[in-house]
């Protein structure tokens, strides 16, 4: 990144800015995204929504200029790319939802693979994180862990360490694998468990941490493991566990 636009980012969140709601299209099925106290589903959308809280919030495990770069230039940058390789399809999935496509792409379509999982690891990482975190999983989800992994700390090191050992960029994601039982799994790049055919484990996304280095070099350099460490005290356990009964 060029000096002179880091400059201008950081000025731009030191103003305080809030992103802006926007129009929705694309799929509308309200059953791919998770329902969160009494709130209305969302989809996800072909858009990019808004954060819900602004750049210094989850400070300071993860900084404001980081949260500028990565949401205002990364995760738009890869909805911009979706929807353009979405219009040279001549409406082969109008009325697709996310999800759905994701769920019948073929490894062969890069652009829609890499901008299509880009724009939804980065969705549901933003909508899973919380300023100052929030308790721990509870009730049913919470049991499940406890008896999947042993402990929810058992959980925690699983988890971290498929994000730790994932070589070079991707993802690690908490998971519901399609006998139905909860998984740690990681992938490359912007790959993620919806894409039958394509990934190894297939399911659906519950939790993902981004192991790329532009979440977290800023502020942690190479240390990745600080970097998850921190986001473990970020985690909005309410999407989580409400994203599991969607």
């Amino acid at each position: 990144m060029k000096k002179r636009t880091f400059i201008k980012l950081a000025g731009t969140v030191g103003a305080g800015m809030m992103i802006a709601p926007l129009a929705s299209c694309g799929g509308k099925n309200s059953a791919d995204a998770p329902k969160v106290k009494g709130s209305k589903p969302q989809p996800f959308l072909f858009e990019q929504e808004p954060l819900g809280y602004d750049f210094a919030a989850l400070s300071p495990a993860i900084d404001p200029v980081t949260m500028e770069i990565h949401y205002g230039k990364h995760h738009a940058g890869y909805v911009a790319k979706l929807n353009r390789a979405l219009r040279s399809t001549e409406g082969k999935f109008d009325n697709v939802s996310l999800v759905e496509l994701l769920q019948g792409l073929n490894p062969s379509d890069t652009a829609l693979r890499n901008n299509g999982g880009g724009h939804y690891n980065h969705t549901l990482y933003w909508r899973t994180l919380t300023p100052g975190g929030s308790p721990r999983p509870e009730g049913d989800l919470e049991k499940e862990l406890v008896d999947t992994f042993g402990s929810l700390e058992a959980f925690q090191t699983e988890f971290a360490t498929a994000a730790a050992t994932r070589f070079g960029s991707g993802w690690a994601w908490l998971m519901r694998d399609n006998s139905g039982a909860l998984k740690v799994t990681s992938t490359p790049n912007q790959d993620n468990p919806l894409m039958t055919g394509i990934v190894e484990s297939t399911g659906r996304p519950l939790l993902g941490i981004d192991v790329w280095e532009h979440a977290y070099y800023l502020n942690y350099q190479n240390d990745r493991k600080a970097y998850i460490a921190a986001f473990m005290e970020r985690i909005n356990w309410d999407v989580v566990s409400a994203g599991d009964q969607a």
